[in-house]
C-alpha cells in the first residue's frame, strides 16, 4: 500500500512557497513593491515598538498632575524626561501609553487570531471533505453568525460574561472563525475532486491521512491571507469595544480606551486624539495591505 501511494503523482507545493526558496521569493517581490515594502516596514517597526514597550523609560501608570495636557515636546525639563508626544489629563506620558496600549492590542488581536484560525480551519476542513448531514450543520452555524453584524455580537458577549484580556480574546476568537470555516470549506470542496486526491482514496488511504498530507498544505495560502485580514478587523473590533468601555478595563491602557478618555479634550489637548488615531491607523493600514499582497502572491492566476 504505502509503494503504490508512492507512485501517485501529485502537484508540487507551489513554488512561491517551497522551503528553500520561498522567503527569497517573497523579500524580492516586496522589495519591488514599494506600498507593500513600506507596510511590511511600518507593521515591523510597531511590533518591535511593542515588544520592548517596556524598556521605556517613564512609566505609563505615573501620573503627575502638574504635567496634565502637556503638550508634545522635544526639550528636556530640568530632572524630567522630555514628553514626546505629549501627556494625558491626569499627567501621565502618551508615548508610554500607546507603546504599552498597542503592545495589548497586538496580544488580544494575535491570540483572538490564533483561536479562530485554529477553530475555522478544523471545521472547514472537516466540513468540507465530510459533506453530507456534517457539512450542512457546520454551515448553517456559519450562516447564522454571518447574518448577525460581528461587531454586535462580540459586544453582546461581552457585556455577559465581562470585561478582560482573555475573555476578549476568546470572545473574538470564538466569534471569527466562521470567516475561516467557510473560506476552507471551498478550498477543500475544489481540492478533493482533484485526482490525485481521488487517487489517494482508490487506494485506501485513511482520511485523515488525506487531510492532513495532501489537503491541508494546500489551504496554507487561503489560511495566511485570511489570517492577515482577520488580524485588522480583530483590532479594529478590540479597539471599538475598549471604546464603548466593554474591553479590558483601566487602568491598562489601550487605543480604544485612551480615544474615549480623550473626547472631553479634543479642541484643548488634539494630540491626546490625533496619535493614538495615528498609530491605530497605521497598524490596520498595514495589516490590511499586507494581506491584499498575499491574496495575489498565493493565486496562481497572478504574476507579480
Amino acid at each position: 500500500m504505502g509503494l503504490m501511494e508512492q507512485r501517485i503523482k501529485r502537484p508540487d507545493f507551489p513554488a512561491t512557497i517551497r522551503a528553500e526558496t520561498w522567503w527569497r521569493q517573497y523579500l524580492r517581490i516586496t522589495w519591488r513593491n514599494k506600498r507593500v515594502f513600506a507596510a511590511h516596514a511600518m507593521l515591523f517597526l510597531l511590533v518591535l515598538a511593542a515588544v520592548l514597550a517596556p524598556l521605556y523609560p517613564v512609566d505609563p501608570f505615573d501620573q503627575r498632575l502638574a504635567q496634565s495636557l502637556k503638550p508634545p515636546a522635544l526639550t528636556q525639563e530640568q530632572n524630567e524626561l522630555p514628553s514626546l508626544l505629549g501627556t494625558d489629563s491626569l499627567g501621565r506620558d502618551l508615548l508610554a501609553r500607546l507603546l504599552l496600549a498597542t503592545r495589548i492590542s497586538l496580544m488580544v488581536s494575535g491570540l483572538s487570531v490564533l483561536i479562530a484560525c485554529l477553530v475555522g480551519t478544523l471545521l472547514g476542513l472537516i466540513s468540507g471533505y465530510q459533506g453530507g448531514l456534517v457539512d450542512a450543520v457546520i454551515m448553517r452555524i456559519v450562516d447564522a453568525l454571518l447574518s448577525l453584524p460581528f461587531v454586535v455580537v462580540a459586544i453582546t458577549i461581552v457585556a455577559a460574561i465581562g470585561p478582560g484580556l482573555i475573555n476578549i480574546a476568546l470572545i473574538l476568537g470564538l466569534t471569527g472563525w466562521v470567516t475561516f470555516a467557510k473560506l476552507v470549506r471551498g478550498e477543500v470542496l475544489r481540492l478533493k475532486e482533484i485526482e490525485y486526491i481521488e487517487a489517494a482514496r482508490s487506494i485506501g488511504c485513511s482520511r485523515k491521512r488525506i487531510l492532513l498530507r495532501h489537503i491541508t498544505p494546500q489551504v496554507v495560502g487561503v489560511v495566511l491571507v485570511t489570517i492577515t485580514l482577520t488580524l485588522g478587523q480583530m483590532i479594529i473590533t478590540e479597539a471599538t469595544l475598549s471604546f464603548l468601555g466593554l474591553g479590558i478595563p483601566p487602568p491598562t491602557p489601550t487605543l480604544g480606551g485612551i480615544l474615549s478618555d480623550a473626547q472631553t479634550f479634543f479642541f484643548s489637548a488634539w494630540w491626546i486624539v490625533v496619535f493614538p488615531g495615528v498609530f491605530l491607523m497605521l497598524i490596520v493600514l498595514s495589516v490590511n495591505i499586507i494581506g491584499d499582497f498575499l491574496r495575489d502572491y498565493f493565486d496562481p492566476q497572478l504574476k507579480l
